[in-house]
């Protein structure tokens, strides 16, 4: 056993409720994959328990057939702590047991995994990842051979397969070489990054603008020490933008993330350093990806001061901005298809129907709507334009089939320095959406429920919801109320009952008479009840806040934990 997990082990043998908080059941396996604190325990992220799930998967790869296993498993891994060495673990163990491996050398953005995927015709792909969590987690997602995240039938297979093995203490330990003695581990090599990188290139319609202009643009890059320093400065110095400064202090692969206190674009706190360079240097842009670089945060200057832009913001201004430059250089979108989560704010539907172009909800989870590309596009009958959720995820170019960041990056660049060219900085745009589709207000609130307990009081609360949907909520009448574990829609003020078409998930969303909306649901990955709430109003910014205190204030009798 590896001394640290054995020194872990002997300092909580008299601790009861930790070693029960350790071993009280096994590491989840979902469609995400696994993800925990890192540290000894069968509810833990160790050398075992990777070794078990990577056993597992190989039992679930070997019964696709030779195929399968000859067309190969693609694995990437980030900054975190372990990351790399668990990818070799099981990078290793494929191998031995036959299939054939691609394995990045280096660090790498998950988005270039699921571009590997397709590009090396792959069967399937893993990433060692806890995403924007803090440092003492870790993980693994697993991708199929569309580059998307596993289904949910795949998920249940795999982790038939792992509990098959039973104890992981068993299975045997095959020592890494870096030399290349088995031909079945193949290094992916900078040809998937090249051509990764000049789909990304066709993804710009101004192409002709930021060679002439990009110098104008000043942009502050932070990778908050993760993957993204590997593809994004000099991708975006490629296509055109000169003047990009990287957080030095934050462009180290660190899995202690040491500036910050989580590695997250969606926290305001993840900018402090990016703020202070930003300002130093008078910069118009700032953009911060998380350690794995799906996820991307803005901020932009208005005036003397910087703003941070939220993810249903940003989808929105980057859906007006690249259907507008469609209908400006007069091409028709045949069939277009928008996607965001039920989550998501309903701004982006309204700004798609004005083009003509269709948006179809799906379940949290970038994975569901890299499933729909899929289903919808796959044969051509849809055109698909762009993807996101609120939680700073979004997808231009279907090259990928998961949130990407990367690709991002570049379109938001150009996106500000089209605008700039014409006087105006991003939230006068946003400005300009409000007024033509009206002011949109969102929020979240996490309510964290630490260990077993408040997992069981969490998954309460939302059962004496589901038993007892209210009628009304602040004042405003309650007009359908979606269950999408029971999958059914009621339609309050008739009793009407009609069925949900989505995958069952423990989601409830109950929907007001104007619009306004609350959706209630645990977390799949972190010991969390997430509470997303949403307003509008037609006319000004202040009634849609007003309606959103009143909705915040209503939720402690909506939510109750015991």
């Amino acid at each position: 056993m590896p001394t640290d997990l054995l020194d872990e082990l002997q300092l909580i043998q008299s601790d009861s409720t930790e070693i029960e908080e350790r071993f009280y059941k096994d590491l989840e396996f979902g469609t995400g994959g696994m993800r925990g604190i890192i540290g000894a325990g069968t509810n833990r992220l160790n050398i075992y328990t990777v070794r078990r799930a990577a056993q597992g998967f190989a039992h679930y790869l070997s019964k696709k057939g030779e195929t399968a296993t000859q067309k190969g498993v693609a694995i990437a891994y980030d900054s975190r702590k372990y990351s790399r060495e668990f990818a070799c673990e099981m990078a290793t163990l494929l191998a031995h047991t036959g299939i054939k491996v691609y394995l990045f050398p280096d660090i790498a953005p998950t988005p270039l995994l699921s571009f590997a995927i397709r590009h090396l015709q792959a069967s399937a792909g893993l990433v060692l990842t806890a995403s924007h969590n803090p440092p003492e987690y870790n993980g693994i997602k697993v991708y199929n051979q569309d580059g998307g995240q596993i289904t949910e039938e795949d998920a249940q297979s795999i982790y038939a397969e792992i509990q098959a093995i039973g104890d992981p203490l068993i299975l045997p330990a095959i020592a890494w070489s870096t030399d290349s003695a088995d031909e079945r581990i193949i290094s992916i090599g900078n040809e998937v990054v090249e051509a990764y990188c000049q789909q990304v290139e066709l993804l710009l319609h101004q192409r002709a603008l930021i060679e002439e202009n990009g110098d104008s643009l000043s942009i502050v890059y932070t990778p908050l020490h993760g993957t993204g320093v590997k593809v994004i400065p000099d991708l975006l110095k490629r296509v055109g933008f000169t003047r990009v400064q990287i957080v030095e202090e934050q462009a180290t692969a660190d899995p202690r993330f040491p500036t910050v206190k989580a590695p997250n674009p969606e926290e305001p706190e993840a900018f402090e350093l990016a703020l202070q360079l930003a300002s130093e240097k008078q910069a118009d842009l700032i953009m911060a990806t998380d350690p794995d670089a799906d996820r991307l945060g803005v901020l932009v200057k208005t005036g003397t001061k910087y703003e941070m832009v939220n993810g249903n913001q940003l989808g929105a201004m980057l859906l007006y901005y690249l259907l507008g430059q469609s209908a400006v250089k007069g091409r028709t979108i045949q069939n277009g298809l928008v996607l965001k989560t039920i989550v998501t704010s309903d701004l982006g539907e309204k700004i798609a129907e004005s083009y003509g172009v269709e948006t179809l909800q799906t379940l949290t989870g970038f994975k569901y709507i890299g499933e729909k590309i899929e289903e919808c596009c796959s044969l051509g009958s849809r055109t698909f334009v762009f993807g996101y959720e609120e939680s700073y995820g979004y997808l231009a170019g279907d090259f990928v089939r998961d949130k990407d960041a990367v690709q991002i990056t570049v379109l938001v660049a150009e996106m500000a320095l089209y605008y700039q060219q014409r006087g105006k900085d991003l939230f006068q745009v946003l400005e300009e959406i409000y007024s033509k589709f009206g002011y949109y207000r969102e929020k979240l609130h996490s309510l964290t429920v630490a260990g077993k307990e408040g997992r069981e009081q969490m998954e309460e609360s939302i059962a004496n919801l589901r038993k007892n949907p209210p009628e009304q909520i602040a004042g405003y009448a309650v007009s359908v109320v979606e269950d999408y574990e029971l999958q059914i829609k009621k339609v309050m003020g008739t009793g009407q009952v009609e069925p949900l078409f989505f995958p069952k998930a423990n989601v409830i969303k109950i929907i007001l008479a104007d619009g306004s909306w609350i959706t209630v649901r645990p977390s799949g990955t972190e010991p969390k009840m997430k509470v997303y709430l949403s307003t509008n109003s037609p006319y000004n910014k202040e009634q849609a806040e007003e309606k959103m205190l009143l909705l915040q204030g209503a939720l402690p009798d909506l939510i109750r934990f015991s």
